[in-house]
């Protein structure tokens, strides 16, 4: 826990130069979706916090992995043992830039795209993440979906359970982020 503390402190620390215009929050809230022919599977993480800097539109956001919570506790057990192995792997992170000009501090509704590299249970990739990100100049509301694969962070699914798990999961979040 005090490693993923440093770690967050680390990366606001980055962002704290030069009296920028940040927005951030601890409490966004990312679920995921798993459409597979014999089960559906979803979990919801409302502890996730996130940066964004409006001067030069950069992005960070990181969540611990075990604050997933799912409807079924033996899911739960399994996605952090198992699949995620949450002890080796403990965080979640996207670190990018908005690749359009934005003025986030002048009130309006954007669409965005955030483009940089997400590591998820200790595999590096580079993605784009459409969102939608709507500010009234002390905040900004963030809403984003996209798909992941899960061969792509090098998550396992035994082929006991292959019918259960879709090869993709889709990703959905939202967080409102407050002016610092």
């Amino acid at each position: 826990m005090k490693k993923i503390n440093l770690v967050l402190i680390f990366c606001f620390a980055c962002f704290l130069t030069n009296a920028q215009t940040l927005y951030s929050t601890n409490n966004g809230q990312v679920s995921f979706y798993s459409d597979a022919p014999l089960e559906d599977i979803q979990a919801v993480n409302k502890t996730v916090a996130s940066i964004i800097n409006a001067d030069n539109n950069e992005i960070a956001v990181q969540m611990r992995i075990t604050d997933f919570d799912f409807p079924n506790k033996l899911m739960q057990e399994h996605f952090n043992e198992n699949y995620l192995e949450s002890e080796k792997y403990p965080t979640g992170v996207f670190k990018g830039k908005f690749k359009e000009a934005l003025d986030l501090k002048t009130v309006g509704t954007y669409k965005a795209t955030a483009e940089g590299t997400m590591t998820i249970h200790g595999v590096t990739k580079s993605v784009s993440i459409p969102g939608t990100i709507v500010s009234n100049g002390n905040q900004l509301k963030l809403d984003f979906k996209f798909p992941i694969k899960l061969e792509d962070y090098k998550i396992d699914i035994p082929t006991i359970v292959f019918n259960k798990i879709a090869e993709v999961v889709d990703v959905t979040g939202s967080m409102t982020l407050i002016k610092k």
